[in-house]
């Protein structure tokens, strides 16, 4: 083969017809992935031709320099290896698309390569001896890019993770009040949070606009035992890589405040999504539980973060769906809000049912029958499969130990407070 220039003129072939050859492959890779097929062809096209401008100057120079069936391969100087600039547009392709798909994708290029190769190589009737060895060459340096474009890829999404990591630290620090401002960097958004996230200092938070806090679960979602309490890791809950996690943030996305660089400030707080938000959420929201702070400057969102907590904690301890903020809720945020006066109450007029075992639970179960009916005495026997006079004759035993009356607007305020106290804050509470 040493003298033949068959294989110096069936690249030139290929050369030649490049144009039609990245058509080829990108109506391949379009038709075999699907991934590849949701990005436009334009987007494909240079990046499809300039790695098949890269294979096939290494035939070219393979050949010239007549090299034996088992000498080096090219590129190990760097010569024929993957460009560093094709490398970051492959690291960004990465972003959207399987890193499977993409190594699929070399290889889908090279077996169209290779077969219009030796299409033109049998129309020059060149032998199994010129083939071979450039088969094995070009099998080798198709592997070897192949390895570095998923080193560049993994790289480059490892530092896109710490970047997530890193913002969602920021975002967590200022939800809860640990940020700490570079006031000798001022007007450029530039905080420091936890170090053990990492270094926050990279200026991705506008400290001039104004954001709603925000505290976010699934409809379900079993409450913790109070407004500061941290909350069960379970199913309902989202937590990092859970798919309730992405559900809540696809929902919110397109309120979801963003960063310099275009991300949702979101995160997570003992297992719910936390986050900013550039305005109030339209519609109804019936599909999540949103507590919901006022849109303030970054050194007031801690306090506005604990409203949303507590408007959060109010609606699933009533059973309510869809966005809130502590002022919309009204008493239930305030039984979640201050929780000593509960207490007082709990012990003020629930206390003398403790006493009586059973019997003053059974008692305490038909004041909070009564009261969740609106004072309708039929309606509340209903739900407890009793004879209205046998609920009347329990009211009246009720009244009389715990020295309130049912007719009394503020006694029936303190008895809806304990109550709803208890079913929130537990027997305990």
């Amino acid at each position: 083969m040493g003298n033949s220039t068959t294989v110096p003129e069936a690249v030139a072939a290929l050369h030649t017809a490049i144009d039609a050859l990245t058509d080829e492959v990108v109506d391949g890779l379009r038709s075999q992935l699907p991934s590849y097929a949701a990005v436009s062809p334009d987007q494909l096209r240079p990046r499809v031709l300039s790695s098949l401008r890269n294979g096939l100057s290494l035939v070219q120079r393979w050949s010239g320099e007549r090299r034996g069936p088992l000498g080096s391969v090219p590129g190990e100087g760097g010569a024929h290896g993957v460009p560093e600039t094709h490398l970051d547009e492959v690291t960004e392709l990465a972003r959207a698309l399987p890193v499977e798909d993409i190594i699929s994708a070399y290889r889908i290029g090279t077996d169209v390569v290779w077969r219009r190769f030796g299409e033109e190589m049998a129309a020059r009737r060149g032998t199994a001896e010129d083939l071979l060895p450039i088969a094995e060459t070009l099998r080798a340096w198709a592997d070897a890019n192949t390895l570095r474009v998923v080193r560049s890829c993994r790289i480059g999404i490892q530092e896109d993770a710490m970047t997530d990591r890193r913002r969602a630290a920021l975002v967590r620090a200022l939800l809860l009040g640990q940020a700490q401002w570079d006031e000798s960097l001022a007007g450029d958004g530039t905080a420091a949070g936890d170090r053990g996230d990492g270094d926050l200092t990279d200026g991705a938070y506008d400290r001039s606009a104004l954001r709603l806090p925000f505290r976010a679960c699934l409809p379900g979602a079993v409450p913790p035992d109070g407004p500061e309490a941290p909350a069960t890791h379970t199913p309902g809950h989202p937590g990092p890589g859970d798919r309730a996690f992405h559900r809540i943030v696809a929902a919110l996305r397109p309120w979801l405040a963003l960063d310099r660089a275009g991300k949702p400030l979101v995160t997570t707080v003992d297992g719910e999504v936390a986050g900013l938000l550039a305005d109030r959420p339209g519609g109804l929201c019936r599909s999540l539980v949103l507590g919901l702070g006022a849109p303030v400057a970054p050194a007031g969102l801690s306090a506005e973060f604990t409203r949303a907590t507590q408007a959060l904690r109010a609606a699933l301890g009533f059973g309510l769906v869809g966005a809130f903020t502590r002022e919309e809720l009204g008493l239930r945020a305030t039984v979640v809000a201050l929780p000593a006066v509960g207490e007082g109450l709990v012990r003020l007029r629930l206390a003398p049912l403790a006493e009586r075992g059973e019997d003053g639970a059974q008692l305490e179960e038909a004041a909070a029958a009564y009261l969740r009916q609106g004072l309708r005495l039929d309606a509340a026997a209903r739900t407890l499969y009793v004879h209205p006079n046998t609920l009347r004759n329990r009211l009246r035993r009720f009244e009389e130990i715990t020295g309130t009356s049912l007719r009394d607007p503020a006694d029936l305020a303190e008895i809806w407070w304990a109550l709803t106290h208890r079913r929130l804050h537990g027997p305990e509470g």
